[in-house]
C-alpha cells in the first residue's frame, strides 16, 4: 500500500499552484512543474540548485538592487515564523515582473531548516481590483456631478423664488400704485381739464400692460402658485396658459419638497415649450403619479421623429434636470406617432 510519504512528491506535482522548497542558503532543492510553467522556464531543472532569490527577484521592480538579506520570502528558515505577501513581484525568464501572493512556511531539511513556499500569480486579481476601483471612482465622480448639478438647480430654482418675490413685492407694486394713481387723477381731471383725458388713458393702459407682462414675466421666473398652493395646481395654470390645447390628470396627496416641485414644474414647462415649438402637436396630456416615486408623462399627438441626441432638441435640458435628482427618463417618439416622454423622480416620504 502507497504511504503517504510516497504519494506527495505526485500531489505537488499535480497541484495547479506554484510550490518549491528552498534550503537554509536559498537554493531550490524541489520544485513542482506549476511553478516551471508560471516562470517561463522548460524543465524543473532550468530551477533546481539554483539560488530562490536570484531566480525570483535579484532586483526590485524598479530596477534598484534587492539583496538576498532583505528577502522575507526566505526569513522563515531563520525565524522559524510563516511569512506571507499580497505584494510581491517575481521575474520571469523573459525578463517581466508579474505580481504574485506567497505563503512561506519554515520546514526541517536533512540540511537544517529551510522554507517551502506556494505562490499565485496576481495578475487577474489586480486587474479585478484595478478594475472595481475604476468602478468605484467613477460611481462616486457620477454622484458627485449629480450632487452638484442638483445644488446647480437648487441654487437657480431659490434665485428665481427670490426674484420672482422681489418682481412682485418691489416693481410690480410700485406699478400698481402708479396705475391706482393714474385713476384717481383722471377722475379730477374729468371735471377740470377733459382734454386730457386721452393723454390719462394711454398713460393708465400703459401701467396696465406693465403690471400684466410684469406678472408673465414674474410667473415665467418662478409663479407665485407653485410656492402657496404645490406642484398639481401650479401645472393645471401652466395647462391652462398652453397655446395648445393641454389636459392634466392625476393628483398629488402631499406636498413635495420644494427643490423637487420646483424642479418638475420647469420639467414639464420644458416639455410642453419643445412641443408647442416642433411637434405641430393638437394636444398635450400631462400625468402626474406619485407613489414610492414621483412619475411625470407628457404626452402630445404631434409628428413624432425626435432625435434625443441632438443638443438642439430640448431634450437634454430634460435629461439632466432628472438626473440631477437621482431619476431616470425615458423618451418614446415614433415618427408620425407623438411624442411621450416619461420621467421618474424619488421622493423623500
Amino acid at each position: 500500500m502507497t504511504t503517504i510519504a510516497e504519494l506527495l512528491p505526485s500531489v505537488l506535482d499535480a497541484v495547479p499552484q506554484p510550490v518549491w522548497v528552498a534550503d537554509s542558503a536559498g537554493i531550490v532543492v524541489y520544485t513542482n512543474p506549476a511553478a516551471v510553467t508560471a516562470l517561463g522556464y522548460q524543465d524543473t531543472a532550468d530551477i533546481q540548485g539554483r539560488s530562490s532569490h536570484l531566480l525570483l527577484h535579484p532586483i526590485r521592480r524598479d530596477g534598484s538592487p534587492f539583496p538576498a538579506s532583505e528577502c522575507l520570502m526566505l526569513a522563515p528558515a531563520q525565524t522559524g515564523v510563516t511569512a506571507h505577501s499580497d505584494d510581491d513581484w517575481f521575474l520571469r525568464r523573459d525578463g517581466s515582473f508579474f505580481p504574485v501572493s506567497w505563503w512561506s512556511a519554515p520546514i526541517t531539511l536533512p540540511s537544517g531548516r529551510g522554507v517551502v513556499c506556494a505562490w499565485s500569480d496576481a495578475t487577474e486579481r489586480r486587474a479585478f481590483e484595478h478594475a472595481a476601483r475604476e468602478r468605484d471612482a467613477a460611481q462616486i465622480r457620477a454622484s458627485e456631478s449629480r450632487a452638484a448639478q442638483r445644488r446647480i438647480i437648487e441654487s437657480v430654482a431659490a434665485v428665481h423664488r427670490q426674484t420672482a418675490r422681489d418682481l412682485h413685492d418691489g416693481a410690480q407694486q410700485r406699478l400698481v400704485n402708479l396705475l391706482i394713481g393714474l385713476r384717481l387723477a383722471r377722475e379730477q381731471i374729468a371735471t377740470t381739464s377733459p382734454q386730457a383725458l386721452p393723454l390719462i388713458d394711454n398713460s393708465v393702459a400703459d401701467a396696465q400692460a406693465a403690471i400684466d407682462e410684469l406678472r408673465q414675466l414674474a410667473v415665467g421666473i418662478h409663479p407665485s402658485m407653485l410656492t402657496a398652493r404645490g406642484l398639481a395646481p401650479a401645472v393645471d395654470a401652466l395647462a391652462a396658459r398652453s397655446p395648445i390645447p393641454t389636459v392634466v390628470s392625476g393628483r398629488l396627496d402631499r406636498r413635495l419638497p420644494a427643490a423637487v416641485e420646483s424642479n418638475v414644474y420647469f420639467l414639464i414647462s420644458e416639455a410642453m415649450t419643445n412641443a408647442a415649438k416642433h411637434s405641430c402637436a393638437s394636444r398635450i396630456e400631462i400625468t402626474l403619479t406619485l407613489a414610492d416615486d414621483l412619475v411625470v408623462t407628457v404626452a402630445d399627438d404631434g409628428i413624432g421623429g425626435i432625435d434625443d441626441r441632438r443638443s438642439g432638441s430640448g431634450l437634454i435640458g430634460l435629461t439632466d434636470r432628472v438626473a440631477a435628482f437621482d431619476g431616470d427618463i425615458t423618451i418614446t417618439s415614433r415618427r408620425g406617432g407623438g411624442t411621450i416622454i416619461r420621467a421618474r423622480l424619488p421622493v423623500p416620504v
